[in-house]
Parts: C-alpha cells; sequence; structure tokens
C-alpha cells in the first residue's frame, strides 16, 4: 500500500440558532423538549466530527495534518469492508456486496448540517464526472436524515452522484464512524484502501489511489 501524501485538512467551526416563542401550553412545552433533545443531539455530534478531526491530526498521523488514517474504528486498510444494505433515494435496495468484482466503491458518510460535508460533496461530484463509467460508484450515506430531506438538498445542489440512506445509523456503526465527513474507498474485491476522516482540500493521493484501483 502506497504511503498517504500528507496534506492540509481544512477545519469548520459551525454554529446554529435557533428562537422559539415563550408559551405556557404543556403540549407545546413538550414539543419543545423534544426539539431541544434534537438540536443537542445534533450538536453533540457536530462536536464529535470535530474531535475526531482533532485526534486524526494529533494522534494518529502524529501531529501532521493528512487526512487519510490506517485505522478507523472497526476496520482498518487491508481489511474487508463490512456488507450493508440500504436504501437508496428512489427506495432500491442497494448492497456493497453487489459492485464486488465490478467496480471500485467510495463510500461517504455525511449529513446535510455538517458544513464540511457539504464541502466534500462537491469533490465527490468532481470525482462523479470524471471517473463515471470507467469503474467508480460512490455511494454517499446519508446519515438518520428524513428522505424527503436529503432528497430536496439533493436535488437542489444537482449533485449525480449515488446517494442512500443510513436511516438508523446502523452502517456508520458497523464501521465505527466517529465523525463526518468519512470517506472509505474499497476496492473491486471488497477489500479498503483508503480511509479519510474530515474534509480536505486536496484529495490529489485519494484520486491516485482511485485510479489504480480501477485499473486492476
Amino acid at each position: 500500500m502506497d504511503k498517504a501524501v500528507p496534506r492540509r485538512v481544512s477545519s469548520l467551526t459551525m454554529t446554529c440558532q435557533r428562537t422559539t416563542k415563550r408559551t405556557v401550553d404543556p403540549v407545546a412545552n413538550n414539543s419543545k423538549a423534544r426539539q431541544f433533545v434534537r438540536i443537542l443531539a445534533i450538536a453533540i455530534f457536530a462536536a464529535a466530527t470535530v474531535w475526531i478531526n482533532y485526534e486524526v491530526k494529533v494522534n494518529v498521523q502524529g501531529g501532521h495534518t493528512a487526512g487519510s488514517v490506517r485505522e478507523m474504528g472497526n476496520v482498518k486498510l487491508s481489511q474487508s469492508a463490512p456488507d450493508f444494505s440500504v436504501l437508496d433515494l428512489s427506495s432500491n435496495k442497494i448492497s456493497l456486496a453487489s459492485y464486488r468484482g465490478q467496480k471500485v466503491v467510495l463510500l461517504d458518510f455525511w449529513a446535510t448540517w455538517c458544513g464540511p460535508c457539504r464541502m466534500a460533496m462537491v469533490g465527490l461530484q468532481t470525482l462523479q464526472d470524471k471517473y463515471k463509467g470507467q469503474g467508480l460508484e460512490i455511494l454517499s450515506l446519508n446519515q438518520a436524515e428524513p428522505a424527503n430531506q436529503v432528497r430536496q438538498f439533493i436535488t437542489r445542489k444537482k449533485y449525480g452522484f449515488h446517494v442512500v440512506l443510513d436511516a438508523d445509523g446502523s452502517v456508520a456503526a458497523k464501521y465505527g464512524v466517529r465523525g463526518i465527513p468519512t470517506l472509505v474507498l474499497v476496492d473491486k474485491s471488497g477489500v479498503i484502501q483508503w480511509l479519510q476522516v474530515g474534509y480536505s482540500a486536496d484529495d490529489s493521493a485519494m484520486q491516485q489511489a482511485i485510479e489504480r484501483l480501477i485499473k486492476q
């Protein structure tokens, strides 16, 4: 396995503000409580994303800023990628195993609220345009958001890669994803060849890996 070329990882800090009207209605209070819990969960996951980027830079990479790693959560390089089955935005059942022996697969774990994820998706569309028809399949796994919300986002952005729904986060849990965006490159034999945590503006090393793998 070729060593990853050190690259600079761009970090973003996102702040979301929401306001609510004051009310004494118990039903409204319950609704606000549920809304608060949901916002808190999103904030915790966002904080985890920032923290895992720090962990990658300082602990995994020894202080370097390259986004690629040798292992992550439950997976590592040169290991078989855990199989999964999910639905896409057209309600078609998609499994990772169905691409074995046919295509190189790039998995992208993301959410619409994640700023670095949205930045990374611009690069994914570039990869889609460049390698479409050459043996690369991008599976963009949205994390636990409503299908209509995801569909509207993808339609508005006019992205052409394959978006699927990790509706309960089980695929992310299977891979041990602790922050998003996370990219996992799987070769035609179903073996993991690239792991990346966080957004990087320079994806040249990953592109080299893709080009090498689609020729095999």
